[in-house]
């Protein structure tokens, strides 16, 4: 897990310009779910693995009423949470949003001490998600509620890496290995077992599909600035010259259509007994 912490530590200025916004809409929808609890008096929420803080901020804006503590494991990323609060929130609604560097199977609270806890793509991360649902159990009130959207296993290809892994071939370097994702959540149902093996009632869980639609350019500088920003630097100025006009000539025969990511998510909910 230190390891991840690393790699986020590192990716934490690209993962906020490329990757948060892609996440934003289905995260923040995750808000919903805990509308009732916010109005029944939850005060106190804890976001976990709160990364740029995208859920932590909507929650701020959203419910005047409430508190966020946003935890990671990554120190870089729990700063660029803080900037994203000190950017977005004004002063009154700031105070109102902390952050602490923890990981989501060691949180450093002590039990009962939320009305209630998010998280956001984060639980497919952690070593032992069985642990980390237990942790969040252990740290909210009775009767409080832990919601919660990740990714579900999917094994459908978006189109625009098929390009760059191509153009990588013409290269030389070879197709990236595929990434098995074994954290992915497998199925709706599994959602629900794990989250009642964890000690949670009244649970449910629903399957949704995150999309997001790339135009040529957006994609160029995702890949270059943020997912594979390491491999193009590798790269010779003559190969990455290379491979980024061989990736814009390729995605640009692409039907806009197949430049929208769409993958699958699972958000789930349950209470603590």
């Amino acid at each position: 897990m230190t390891e991840q912490a690393e790699r986020y530590d590192r990716i934490a200025a690209g993962y906020a310009r490329w990757w948060a916004p892609v996440l934003a809409p289905t995260a923040t929808a995750l808000l919903d779910r805990l509308d009732a609890e916010v109005t029944a008096g939850a005060r106190r929420l804890i976001d976990i693995g709160t990364g740029t803080a995208t859920l932590s901020v909507a929650a701020i804006r959203r419910w005047p009423s409430v508190d966020v503590v946003g935890i990671d494991a990554s120190r870089g990323m729990a700063e660029a949470a803080t900037a994203e609060a000190d950017r977005l929130l004004e002063p009154a609604d700031r105070r109102r949003f902390e952050t602490r560097v923890a990981f989501a199977d060691r949180l450093p609270f002590d039990d009962e001490s939320f009305d209630a806890a998010m998280s956001s793509f984060v639980f497919q991360l952690v070593p032992n998600r069985a642990a980390a649902l237990r942790e969040a159990r252990r740290v909210i009130r009775p009767g409080g509620m832990l919601a919660f959207v990740t990714w579900l296993s999917d094994n459908r290809v978006f189109q625009p890496d098929v390009v760059f892994d191509d153009v990588l071939d013409e290269i030389g370097i070879g197709a990236r290995e595929v990434d098995d994702r074994p954290g992915d959540i497998p199925s709706v149902d599994g959602a629900v077992r794990q989250l009642r093996r964890a000690g949670f009632r009244d649970v449910t869980a629903e399957r949704g599909l995150l999309e997001h639609a790339f135009d040529v350019e957006g994609y160029v500088r995702f890949l270059t600035e943020f997912d594979e920003e390491d491999l193009i630097q590798s790269l010779t100025r003559k190969e990455r010259k290379t491979v980024i006009g061989n990736l814009r000539a390729g995605l640009a025969l692409l039907p806009k259509a197949e430049l929208v990511l769409r993958l699958p998510v699972v958000a789930a909910t349950g209470r603590r007994t």
